[in-house]
């Protein structure tokens, strides 16, 4: 196995990068951040995805076998400018034609999100879609892109849930922050069951994937993740690692008080641990349909408690000096030309 991963210096790439370095592989990353593991620098190609010239001159000189196309602006910060996530739709129509160019790639593995229906909506196929976002949006068109790509490898189409664990520094630098200090607060009486993922397991799924027989995976969309569980249960289990205390629970319309502060100190540009966007995702549901994925690869192998362990280890003994990626908007790039 060749094995070449477009944006492995984010956080679900920095675990994959490692689970192949682990099994004495050594992958090629494509990427225009460093990478989050000063460690894996040997194996980074600085390279943006919109660059194809860029992008094909490496495909040609490593001649992967495998790929696994992460590169994407993940966030759901830009309401306004699709421009803002051109990297994510455009980026991929341009990566798909180098790879349908490269007789070597066998499988191809393109990651979308759940994100490309909304919370409480069910998808009937696997051409279903109902976006609320532009980021659901942007991935989407990843996904159409893809299918009308022409590509004769085999690929396959994933949508993470929200997916945690090491190496991600949203939980790092704001939750578990918070936790540590005694300030976090969970909305009372609400059951909230959502989807989410051990980012070990996701990797796991994704290795599957990519071994498994071509009937199962080839032109399939699966979602990547764990079983959808009551949000306490996961709050919970973190509280107590980090602190050695249950949660503490007040009534969710208090919280929800807290949370309208919250949007007025961010037009200020002060920072505060939770908002309107938070608080609709400690009180909504959402579950997104995971039975093929299980149907088809068996139980993923981390429990959550082990998940929680091991997060709260990296959290303490490795995260500290780690710097978070300050490119993620193609524009930054324009602006910086201009």
């Amino acid at each position: 196995m060749r094995i070449l991963i477009t944006g492995g210096s984010g956080f679900i790439g920095t675990n994959l990068m490692q689970h192949y370095l682990d099994r004495g592989i050594q992958p090629v990353n494509l990427d225009w951040n460093p990478p989050l593991d000063p460690a894996h620098a040997p194996y980074w190609q600085n390279c943006d995805i919109l660059e194809q010239d860029r992008v094909r001159a490496i495909f040609q000189e490593t001649a992967p076998t495998h790929v696994v196309h992460l590169a994407a602006r993940a966030d759901t910060d830009e309401h306004h400018d699709m421009g803002g996530y051109l990297q994510n739709h455009e980026g991929t129509r341009s990566l798909l034609e180098v790879v349908r160019e490269t007789p070597s790639v066998e499988r191809l593995i393109v990651t979308s999100t759940q994100f490309v229906c909304e919370a409480g909506y069910q998808p009937k196929d696997d051409l279903d879609h109902k976006p609320f976002t532009l980021y659901g949006e942007s991935k989407w068109l990843t996904e159409v892109n893809t299918r009308e790509a022409g590509l004769s490898c085999t690929w396959t189409i994933i949508r993470p849930t929200t997916i945690w664990g090491p190496w991600s520094l949203r939980y790092r630098d704001l939750m578990f922050k918070v936790m540590r200090k005694g300030l976090y607060l969970h909305p009372a009486n609400v059951r909230v069951v959502r989807s989410y993922g051990y980012v070990g397991n996701v990797v796991w799924q994704i290795d599957k994937m990519l071994s498994a027989p071509v009937d199962q995976v080839a032109g399939r969309v699966f979602y990547v993740g764990d079983r959808p569980f009551d949000l306490r249960t996961w709050v919970d289990a973190f509280h107590r690692a980090l602190t050695g205390r249950k949660v503490r629970y007040i009534p969710g319309a208090l919280v929800k008080v807290i949370a309208w502060i919250g949007d007025g100190l961010a037009l200020l540009r002060i920072p505060f641990p939770i908002n309107s966007g938070r608080f609709r995702s400690m009180t909504s549901d959402y579950i997104t349909p995971m039975d093929r994925t299980i149907e088809a690869f068996g139980e993923a192998p981390w429990s959550l408690e082990e998940g929680v362990r091991e997060t709260v280890r990296w959290y303490d003994d490795v995260s500290g000096p780690i710097i978070p990626h300050t490119l993620k908007d193609v524009r930054q790039k324009e602006r910086a030309r201009a």
